[in-house]
């Protein structure tokens, strides 16, 4: 279950997105400065960011708290940035089923999520979408669109699946569905584009015992970025190379740097999940789903 949605996009102030990084100007570490929780969500795991529209998405289970089953009551709402519910089910529209939606992509009009087996792919104006099957996926994840491909984690089948085109809305016919690079030796969570355009990944070595984040060329070569950390589920790369993760072991939002190591920024959730984060005036504001706890807390960060 991963991370939310960035889109690259140009501010005027000190922050910006650059490259599908968060650009953050300086080298000082991150710092909390203010914090709110929202709550009357039911199990949400992903939330993603709009910069055209300035709304979230969030993604839910329902009432039942468990990731593979299909039982139809899963959904998607819009939230604005203060937290004010703007649509209850904005997806599926009437007639169309969700189960067990977990982490989202938003890029232009489209937005991607995954639930279990399947990745949807829908417009965010009419509302269309168009399910696309995983063979063999059993706990479908984290969804990423890079290069004009989608590509999405299966955590327990420790795969990494590979969609084109990732747009294939209105394509005839279906999209190629083929797995990248291959068979992991660790479980993949959350995905994100890197700023030098390899894919990251968050997941778990089993053998180790622990949790990385991982850098995966698109010619298949796999590096070890950070080792130590524990059930990671959402990434985030900042412009400067540093990266948000959740960690679920510690219940926290975690700032890492090559050089200065892992930072606690945000700590006593339960189950913090795909996140995302949006840029303002004068730092970040990162919006973390708690699965557990039903609820969404809204950090805000600086220098």
């Amino acid at each position: 279950m991963r991370k939310g949605i960035v889109i690259a996009i140009a501010l005027a102030g000190t922050l910006g997105f650059v490259a599908m990084g968060v650009s953050v100007l300086g080298a000082q570490e991150l710092r909390v400065i203010s914090e709110e929780t929202v709550t009357g969500f039911v199990h949400p795991e992903s939330v993603a960011y709009d910069p055209q529209e300035k709304v979230l998405y969030v993604g839910q289970f329902g009432s039942v708290l468990k990731a593979t089953l299909k039982d139809g009551k899963g959904k998607i709402s819009t939230i604005s940035l203060t937290g004010k519910v703007l649509e209850e089910q904005f997806l599926p529209a009437p007639g169309g089923i969700l189960n067990k939606p977990k982490g989202i992509w938003v890029e232009g009009a489209r937005l991607w999520v995954t639930d279990i087996d399947v990745v949807w792919i829908f417009d965010l104006k009419t509302r269309k979408g168009r399910e696309v099957a995983l063979p063999g996926a059993i706990f479908a994840n984290d969804p990423t669109v890079l290069g004009g491909a989608l590509f999405v984690s299966d955590y327990k089948k420790d795969l990494i699946y590979r969609i084109e085109p990732a747009d294939c809305l209105d394509m005839p016919g279906k999209p190629t569905v083929s797995v990248f690079p291959g068979p992991l030796s660790f479980a993949p969570n959350g995905l994100y584009p890197a700023i030098d355009g390899s894919l990251l990944a968050v997941g778990f070595d089993k053998t180790a015992q622990e949790g990385r984040i991982y850098s995966i060329t698109m010619d298949g070569a796999i590096k070890v970025l950070a080792t130590g950390l524990g059930s990671l589920d959402g990434i985030v790369q900042l412009e400067d190379g540093s990266m948000l993760v959740t960690d679920w072991k510690v219940g926290s939002l975690l700032w890492w740097d090559k050089t200065a190591g892992v930072k606690r920024l945000a700590t006593g959730f339960k189950g913090p999940a795909d996140f995302c984060v949006v840029p303002e005036d004068h730092g970040l504001m990162v919006a973390v789903p708690d699965l557990v706890k039903s609820e969404v807390r809204m950090i805000r960060l600086a220098r």
